[in-house]
C-alpha cells in the first residue's frame, strides 16, 4: 500500500478554492422544486474518454438493504457466493460493502469473510465519525466507505454547518482512517445537486493532496442521489455525468481508478448513467442485485453485467447462468417479488403474446429474442396465451410445455396446422368473445391439450407404472445396501432377507445370486408361496437378462412388466450388483415386484423419493 502513487492528469497549481458561501446555492435554475427539474445546456459536448479497466462494485448489503426487509446473515453468506461466481475469474465484480453497526450486520460480514474469496472484496461503510473506525479495524477491513455529503442541501440543511467548517469535518475522518492504515471511500453524496466549482473539486484537491502525503489510496464515489444525471450531449454541471468525470479527472487529475458512479433511478436513467459514467473514464460503477436499493433503486449489478461483457465484446469467464440462480435465490428462499417483466430474470422477460412474433419465434428464436437465453440465462423463450397469440402461439406454448415437463416425449414439434392446435385456438377465442380479459392460464391449457393432443400426455397407466419402477428401485437399493447383506454371511442374510419380504407385501421373491448364477440365498416368498417357485432354487440365471446386464454393466437393472409364469401376476425384475469393501462385485440381488401391490406404495413416494435420493 506504501507504494501506491498516481501522476495527476492535470498539474494542480492552479488550485481550487472553496467558495465557503453564507448562503446556501440551490441551483434553483435547475431544481425549482415546485416543477420538475430543468435541464440546463452549456453547449460543451464532451468525446468518450473511458478509462484502461473497468469493473463493478456491490452495494446490495448495504445500499440495498435500505429497500427492503433486511436480509438474514445466511441470505447475505449466500449471494454474495452467487456474486463470487458471477464475477468470473478476474473478480469482475470487484468489492461488496456492508454495514457494520449491529450484530446481525457483523454475522453475515464475518460469514462472507470466512469463505475465502479473494473478490469481491469486503468493505465497510460509515459515518463520517471517527469512532465508526473502531469497527472497521476490528473487522480487519482494508476499506470503508465514509459519507461525506457535498450538496448546500446537505450541507446547510441538513448538517446545519458551514461549507469550510463540513469540509475540515470530512478531511479529519479521512485523516482518522489514513493514520490506521484504513483506504477512505469518500461518498460525495447528492453530487448531481452541488456546487462543482465551489465545493466538490476543492474538496477532492485536499484528498489528493493527502493521498500523495499519505501513499494511500483515496477513492471518491460520485453519488446520484436523487438520479438527477443526465447523459445528454451539451448537458451543463451538475447534472452532466460526462461533465462530472471530466471534472474530477482533468481538473483535479483524479485517475479512473479512484473513481466511482453511484446512481439512483428516481428518473429511469440509472442504468444510462452508470454506463455513461464508464464511458467517460470512471473505472467503477456501483450497483445491486436486481436494482434494489433506496427509493426508486440502484444501478442493476446484473446489467452492469451484460453491459461489461458487450462493451468488452469477451465474456472474460463470467457464467451469465449464475443471474437465473441468483433471481431464483430470491424468488424461491428470500420470498422476495421480481416484477414479471423485469429484464433478464422476470418471469416474463422472454415471453410473447403476439402471434405474429410468436410465429417468428417457432420458425427461429433469434428473431424475437434478445439473445440466445436458453444457453446465457438458462431460460427459454416462453409463450403466454391470449386472444392475440393466433394458432402459432397455442403451437408453441404446447411444445414449450412438452420440453420441460416431459422432456423423454420428445418427438417431432407439434405444428400450427395440427387439427388440435386448431380446436384448442377457437376454444380460446371464444372465452374472449364471451369478454375475457385475462390470458388464458397453465392449468386451463393443460386441460385443453389433454383433450385435444391426448398424445402429448402419459396415460394414468404409464404414470403409474414409472411410479412403480421409481418405487421398486428405491426397496432393492434399501436391500442391497443393508449390512446384513454386505456382510455376505448365510445366516444374517437369510433373516434380513426373510424379515423383508414378511414387511413387504408387493415383493413376490428376493434371492441372492453368485457370480456363476447359482442360488447363494434361499427363494423367500410371501408365506404360503414357497412351493410356487421351488424349481428357482437349482436353477442357473446365467443367461437371464437381469443377471447378464448387472454383471457386464455393473449397474441395477429393471425389467419392463411381464407375467410371471409361476403366478399369472403382473411382475417387474430389479436387480442391483452387490460389492465387497473392495468395490468387487461378488453377488447379485433379484427381486420380482408384483405391480398391483407396488402402485398401492405410490401415494408415498414424494416424500420417500425426497428421503431416499
Amino acid at each position: 500500500m506504501s507504494n501506491w502513487s498516481f501522476e495527476p492528469l492535470r498539474a494542480s497549481s492552479q488550485g481550487h478554492r472553496l467558495e465557503d458561501v453564507r448562503e446556501p446555492n440551490l441551483l434553483r435554475g435547475q431544481f425549482p422544486y415546485t416543477s420538475v427539474p430543468r435541464v440546463l445546456f452549456d453547449g460543451v459536448v464532451e468525446a468518450p474518454d473511458p478509462a484502461d479497466e473497468i469493473w463493478i462494485t456491490d452495494t446490495t448489503f448495504r445500499d440495498g438493504q435500505q429497500a427492503r426487509p433486511p436480509y438474514r446473515p445466511q441470505h447475505i453468506v449466500e449471494l454474495y457466493r452467487l456474486m463470487h461466481l458471477l464475477g468470473g475469474p478476474r473478480g469482475i465484480i470487484r468489492q461488496c460493502e456492508f454495514f457494520v453497526y449491529s450484530n446481525r450486520d457483523r454475522e453475515a460480514l464475518e460469514g462472507c469473510q470466512a469463505l475465502g474469496f479473494q473478490f469481491p472484496e469486503i468493505t465497510g461503510w460509515i459515518r463520517a465519525n471517527p469512532e465508526d473506525f473502531k469497527l472497521v479495524k476490528a473487522l480487519g477491513l482494508k476499506e470503508t466507505g465514509i459519507l461525506t455529503s457535498v450538496s448546500d442541501y446537505h450541507i446547510f440543511m441538513k448538517l446545519r454547518k458551514s461549507r469550510r467548517k463540513v469540509m475540515d469535518d470530512y478531511l479529519a475522518v479521512v485523516k482518522e482512517a489514513l493514520a490506521v492504515g484504513v483506504i477512505p471511500r469518500c461518498h460525495f453524496e447528492d453530487i448531481t445537486r452541488a456546487d462543482i466549482e465551489g465545493f466538490c473539486l476543492p474538496f477532492a484537491e485536499e484528498l489528493m493532496k493527502l493521498s500523495q502525503e499519505s501513499g494511500i489510496p483515496i477513492k471518491i464515489r460520485l453519488c446520484d442521489t436523487m438520479g438527477y444525471g443526465v447523459t445528454f450531449p451539451g448537458a451543463a454541471l451538475p447534472r452532466s455525468v460526462p461533465k462530472l468525470a471530466r471534472a474530477f479527472r482533468r481538473e483535479v487529475g483524479v485517475p479512473s481508478q479512484l473513481l466511482e458512479w453511484h446512481g439512483h433511478n428516481d428518473f429511469h436513467k440509472v442504468h444510462a448513467n452508470a454506463v455513461t459514467a464508464w464511458l467517460y473514464g470512471v473505472s467503477s460503477l456501483n450497483a445491486s442485485l436486481l436494482g434494489f436499493g433506496e427509493r426508486t433503486g440502484n444501478p442493476p449489478l446484473e446489467g452492469a453485467i451484460i453491459e461489461y461483457i458487450g462493451l468488452m465484446g469477451d465474456a472474460c469467464g463470467i457464467d451469465t447462468t449464475v443471474i437465473t440462480d441468483i433471481a431464483d435465490y430470491f424468488r424461491d428462499t428470500i420470498r422476495a417479488d421480481i416484477p414479471a417483466n423485469y429484464p433478464f430474470v422476470g418471469a416474463e422477460f422472454n415471453t410473447t403474446r403476439a402471434g405474429i412474433h410468436i410465429d417468428g419465434v417457432q420458425k427461429n428464436d433469434e428473431i424475437y429474442n434478445i439473445f440466445d437465453t436458453t444457453t446465457l440465462l438458462k431460460r427459454p423463450v416462453h409463450v403466454t396465451i391470449t386472444d392475440k397469440s393466433g394458432v402459432a402461439g397455442i403451437a408453441q406454448w404446447l411444445n414449450e410445455y412438452v420440453a420441460k415437463n416431459a422432456p423423454e416425449r420428445a418427438m417431432e414439434p407439434i405444428s400450427k396446422r395440427h387439427p388440435g392446435v386448431r380446436r384448442i385456438y377457437d376454444w380460446v377465442m371464444g372465452q374472449y368473445a364471451e369478454g375475457r380479459t385475462t390470458g388464458i392460464s397453465t392449468d386451463e391449457m393443460i386441460a385443453q391439450a389433454k383433450r385435444h393432443v391426448p398424445s402429448l400426455f402419459q396415460s394414468e397407466f404409464q404414470r403409474f407404472k414409472m411410479a412403480a419402477e421409481v418405487k421398486a428401485r428405491i426397496l432393492t437399493e434399501r436391500v442391497s445396501s443393508s449390512p446384513d447383506v454386505l456382510s455376505m454371511d448365510p445366516k444374517r442374510m437369510e433373516a434380513f432377507l426373510r424379515d423383508v419380504v414378511k414387511s413387504e407385501p408387493s415383493i413376490q421373491i428376493m434371492a441372492l445370486t453368485d457370480m456363476s448364477g447359482h442360488r447363494l440365498t434361499q427363494v423367500h416368498t410371501q408365506r404360503g408361496e414357497k412351493g410356487l417357485f421351488r424349481p428357482l432354487m437349482t436353477e442357473n440365471f446365467s443367461d437371464h437378462d437381469w443377471f447378464r446386464e448387472v454383471v457386464t454393466k455393473g449397474e441395477a437393472f429393471v425389467s419392463d412388466l411381464f407375467f410371471s409364469r409361476f403366478t399369472g401376476k403382473l411382475i417387474m425384475t430389479c436387480a442391483e450388483p452387490i460389492r465387497d469393501a473392495n468395490g468387487t462385485m461378488v453377488a447379485v440381488l433379484d427381486i420380482d415386484f408384483k405391480f398391483d401391490e407396488l402402485t398401492q406404495l405410490v401415494n408415498d413416494l414424494p416424500r420417500d423419493v425426497i428421503e431416499d435420493e
